[in-house]
């Protein structure tokens, strides 16, 4: 049995409602992120789901160096401190390099380590030694049991507040492909277990210089995921995700994410864990 993770306003863990982590790829703008986080927790709220709002102030891994990466730590701290306060949800964002993460810490509530950076230990350390909750995206390289060597570091540096994403495996080609194994696997290993609906749909480089997606298949995965026993999902929300300036061919519009979380909510009840609100 998992861990809880205690998240201020709510608990992460088995015996909890699945949680939303959900908002843009990386942090556009403030009004893009305030407008969308309210929008979102309008209807998890409506439909009983914990929510934390998700962007990045920078995204250190884009494909061409040409690509937008975001405004940066300053500017991204101050808006998602902005989105906390006004919208009353704790946020995410992702951390880099083991320098950032102390600074990050202060506007957010959750730091994720990136998939590709999951087994940098000085970066896991550091993450850990904020007291932050620590969201580790299992690396496309990775089985899902070598996660335990990153729990372990995590635990070695003093903390328990961990969740793991899983995120696809990478077969080469521009292509991902989901194991849902992997969700009870890594689940074992202790700690809640997110199910990242829209990288999972991503085609890595698959645009040439930027990476592409298929965002008709996040509902057949989600859905699996629901039934799998996950503990939240993680989603990239957009607005017109076809004019983002990140990730948008695998981000869900955000006028699409009631009827999908309506459902997963169906699908969560049906599988045993259900959302507070029992809708």
């Amino acid at each position: 049995m998992p861990h809880d993770v205690d998240l201020g306003p709510f608990k992460i863990g088995a015996s909890h409602p699945h949680f939303l982590i959900a908002g843009p790829c990386v942090i556009e703008s403030e009004r893009l992120a305030l407008e969308t986080a309210q929008r979102i927790a309008d209807i998890t709220r409506s439909l009983g789901i914990p929510y934390v709002f998700k962007a990045s102030y920078d995204k250190a891994n884009r494909t061409s160096i040409a690509s937008f990466r975001g405004p940066g730590i300053e500017e991204g701290i101050r808006v998602l401190r902005k989105v906390r306060e006004e919208v009353g949800v704790p946020v995410l964002t992702d951390v880099h390099s083991a320098e950032e993460a102390a600074r990050a810490a202060e506007g957010a509530d959750i730091l994720q380590i990136p998939a590709f950076l999951c087994r940098q230990t000085d970066l896991l350390v550091a993450a850990a030694k904020t007291g932050r909750v620590v969201n580790v995206k299992k690396g496309q390289f990775l089985s899902p049991w070598e996660m335990g060597n990153v729990v372990k570091k995590l635990e070695e540096s003093g903390t328990h507040r961990i969740v793991l994403t899983e995120r696809g495996s990478s077969f080469g080609y521009n292509n991902l492909v989901v194991d849902m194994r992997a969700l009870p696997i890594m689940r074992s290993l202790g700690y809640p277990v997110v199910f990242d609906a829209t990288h999972s749909v991503q085609l890595p480089g698959g645009a040439g210089t930027k990476s592409s997606g298929q965002r008709e298949f996040i509902t057949p995965l989600a859905s699996a995921a629901a039934a799998a026993g996950c503990d939240g999902f993680f989603m990239e929300v957009h607005p017109d995700p076809d004019r983002a300036l990140s990730d948008g061919p695998n981000m869900v519009p955000l006028h699409q994410l009631k009827p999908l979380l309506e459902r997963l909510v169906r699908i969560c009840h049906a599988a045993g864990k259900g959302a507070e609100s029992g809708a």
